[in-house]
């Protein structure tokens, strides 16, 4: 493989730069939107389980004693 240098490689760099489509503001707004939505969802969700283990584990302790 040849080497580049460092002058190639920045101007390969722009190059690609160019061609990068970079979203508008509304596509970044909702994409973060949905990632708050989805983050929470998640969230709610692993707690309802955490606690149904947690109630189960509880109640299988208390069997034990």
């Amino acid at each position: 493989m040849a080497k580049t240098s460092p002058i190639e490689f920045i101007r390969q760099v722009q190059t690609e730069t160019k061609k990068v489509v970079w979203p508008t503001r509304r596509e970044t707004v909702m994409t973060g939107v949905m990632v708050v939505i989805m983050t929470t969802i998640l969230a709610v969700f692993f707690l309802a389980v955490d606690s149904m283990f947690e109630a189960i584990v509880k109640a299988l302790l208390s069997l034990a004693q």
